[in-house]
């Protein structure tokens, strides 16, 4: 079992990829990160899917930063990772969570909701 430091090191890894504007803008790369029955809760409200992510032109590229992060276990090989994101393009601050599963030996997200603040 991976210990829990690590762990949270692996999950930031992966989500500071998926605000990489090159990962973002490659559907193939984003459906490496995504489980298939992948959902999300968008900022606006939104209800996206794993097929709205990769079966287009990818995500919108913008400049964002993360902080804050944290990881709690739900379960064994499940993981809900929190943390902020500054949107410098868009000039908004989200409250954003995911959750990741180990499928197949390797951590995918499954779950990821974004939740507009004030900071």
């Amino acid at each position: 079992m991976i210990e829990q430091i690590e762990l949270k090191k692996l999950i930031l890894d992966l989500e500071l990829q998926l605000l990489n504007p090159h990962i973002r803008k490659e559907p193939a790369e984003i459906d490496k990160f995504l489980a298939e029955e992948f959902f999300e809760f968008g900022s606006l409200g939104t209800v996206w899917y794993k097929e709205d992510s990769v079966g287009g032109q990818g995500l919108s590229v913008r400049d964002m930063t993360l902080s804050d992060f944290e990881i709690y276990s739900l379960a064994e090989g499940v993981v809900l990772a929190t943390y902020h994101v500054k949107d410098k393009t868009r000039k908004q601050n989200t409250l954003r969570s995911s959750i990741w599963k180990l499928i197949d030996g390797r951590w995918q997200m499954y779950f990821h909701q974004g939740t507009l603040t004030e900071s």
